[in-house]
């Protein structure tokens, strides 16, 4: 059974920093397409950073500049690397990948971590 769980989550003041990991594990044979996304409390999930097929970086708008979406040593590894935190980045971060198990690609999500910036 193929999951994704998301660690590195927790509370920070603003200008802080934090580094979110996406562990994948399960029977995967092939990984692509990883995303990161967050919820924040009665907004609608926003596209935080994507690595496409193609190599190229998207990033949203409000973390552009702050935010490093990264792939691991291995290929079930992703990490977010987030600094100049600010408040409006409190959300629930979800990571979100491609992969292939089997035969069959399937878009899988994480259950998410959450991130908490105050002073």
């Amino acid at each position: 059974q193929v999951q994704l769980v998301e660690s590195g989550g927790g509370s920070v003041q603003p200008g802080g920093s934090l580094r979110l990991s996406c562990e994948a594990s399960g029977d995967i044979f092939s990984v692509d397409v990883p995303s990161w996304y967050r919820q924040a409390p009665g907004k609608s999930l926003e596209l935080v950073a994507r690595i496409a097929s193609d190599g190229n970086i998207i990033y949203g708008a409000s973390v552009k500049g702050r935010f490093t979406i990264s792939r691991g040593s291995t290929k079930n590894l992703l990490y977010l690397q987030m600094n100049s935190l600010k408040p409006d980045d409190t959300a629930v971060y979800y990571c979100n990948w491609d992969l292939q198990s089997g035969m069959t690609w399937s878009t899988y999500w994480g259950e998410g971590t959450q991130v908490t910036v105050s002073s």
